[in-house]
């Protein structure tokens, strides 16, 4: 019977032993520098005992545990190749080559001044022969609204010979409202006495005053008008470039100003009735 209590007792402390053990490892993976350290003034863990734990655990990890590193995204090219999206320099070229000085001077852009308005810049789609190709030619289809006659203007622009091989002209075509005009109509109705209700709700959610777009965050629709709108003013929507903003606090909540209707061709603001 005592020899079956020795056994008994040298299981339970070599067992024991074996959890300790295990305890300094995982000490030594969750907390590295500290791990093994003798408190009583030995040999910071490097002893007879079989040598440190976080090392053992760095040794069985291949090396020494190293700090996360974030790598830089690869430096963007000049020019892409096959049906890689376009470039930013790729767009910038587009853009200048595609806005000549006679497109310049007789448009206008949404706040009024000289030169079409930018709506969006895309890769062309390949011709039939060069679906297959991977090195056929780099175009660019660059949309632009004039405001000066309310048309849609869209150039395709090979990027090679840097010529513009194809353009269209539309009325009451009306694409997606982009960033910048969304801003413009913000400025819009900010200054208009039917902005009022934006700029007290704004300031019920902050505490201050709303003076400029930067303050909201912007989400919109193209607004087309229906037969018997009402007020009458906004029955040229559609053929005007008129938006519906959908603001929103910054870190806030949204603001319900879906009963107002901007028209940036007219630089007005209407409350549907």
């Amino acid at each position: 019977m005592r020899k079956i209590v020795h056994r008994h007792l040298g299981k339970v402390v070599a067992g024991a032993a074996i959890a300790v053990a295990g305890t300094a490892v995982m000490i030594g993976i969750t907390l590295p520098g500290s791990a093994g350290a003798d408190e009583s003034g030995g040999t910071s863990g490097t002893g007879a005992n079989g040598g440190s734990a976080q090392q053992a655990a760095q040794d069985g990890q291949g090396g020494v545990v190293r700090p996360g590193v974030v790598e830089r995204a690869p430096a963007e090219g000049d020019k892409g190749r096959g049906r890689d999206p376009l470039t930013d320099d790729e767009m910038r070229r587009a853009e200048r080559i595609a806005v000549n000085r006679q497109l310049f001077n007789s448009s206008e852009n949404v706040e009024g001044a000289r030169g079409p308005q930018r709506i969006g810049v895309d890769l062309a789609e390949p011709d039939t022969a060069d679906l297959d190709n991977p090195d056929a030619p780099r175009r660019a289809d660059i949309t632009f609204y004039d405001y000066k006659d309310d048309t849609l203007v869209t150039k395709t622009v090979d990027l090679d010979t840097e010529k513009v091989v194809e353009t269209g002209v539309q009325h009451g075509v009306q694409p997606p409202i982009s960033r910048d005009e969304m801003s413009e109509a913000a400025k819009l109705l900010i200054a208009d006495p039917l902005g009022a209700g934006l700029k007290a709700d704004f300031k019920d959610a902050t505490g201050k005053e709303l003076t400029s777009p930067d303050q909201l965050m912007l989400n919109s629709m193209v607004y087309r008008a229906t037969p018997g709108v009402r007020p009458a003013a906004l029955g040229a929507c559609g053929e005007h470039r008129c938006v519906r903003l959908f603001p929103k606090v910054k870190n806030g909540p949204w603001i319900d100003s879906r009963d107002l209707v901007i028209d940036l061709s007219a630089r007005k603001v209407g409350r549907l009735g």
